[in-house]
């Protein structure tokens, strides 16, 4: 039947065969470990890498075919190709080539960290509006409450005042009346 030994014995047929499957990677990965193998991706740089490399032991005559090859070689890619420009140009010159600064005008795309970090300034900077605004708002009532205030308290001393027989002085009371009446008009 098919029991626990069943089980058992297929359970060391997988691990054999794990072992096995290792073994085969070990060994081919010692094979390969002297080959030049690159990326795909950056297969293209690394070729332009040895070609400036050759250029450099060749006479001068020869370095202008391995020139046009690299430039070939980097025009195949977009922005890998801008790249390989730029190390071929700043390992000719020392600095960057006139074509290194059109180009960076087509990258003038934002990265989101950098949208993020924009939408955080004006974001910080409308806070910071609002704030002085509520803060000048904030002054001009507590300067308009001191005035109301300061007026209050001279109409209520003069309506206050009293006679020396504690009644009160009924002339001052019409006298601000009247004041008050003459600024309304």
């Amino acid at each position: 039947g098919r029991g626990f030994a069943f089980r058992r014995k297929q359970k060391i047929e997988r691990q054999y065969r794990k072992l096995l499957k290792k073994r085969r990677q070990v060994h081919s990965q010692q094979d390969d470990q002297f080959t030049d193998t690159y990326p795909e991706h950056l297969k293209h740089l690394y070729l332009a890498e040895e070609e400036k490399l050759k250029k450099r032991r060749r006479t001068s005559g020869d370095s202008v075919s391995s020139e046009e090859k690299l430039n070939k070689a980097a025009d195949g890619c977009g922005i890998c190709g801008y790249v390989c420009l730029m190390i071929i140009s700043v390992s000719r010159t020392g600095t960057f080539s006139s074509r290194s600064v059109v180009t960076q005008e087509k990258f003038k795309n934002k990265t989101s960290n950098q949208k993020a970090k924009e939408e955080y300034e004006k974001i910080k900077a409308e806070r910071a509006r609002k704030k002085e605004e509520a803060e000048k708002r904030k002054q001009q009532r507590e300067e308009a409450q001191r005035l109301y205030k300061k007026k209050k308290m001279e109409a209520y001393k003069i309506l206050s005042k009293k006679t020396k027989k504690g009644q009160p002085n009924l002339n001052l009371q019409v006298e601000f009346l009247l004041q008050k009446i003459q600024q309304n008009t």
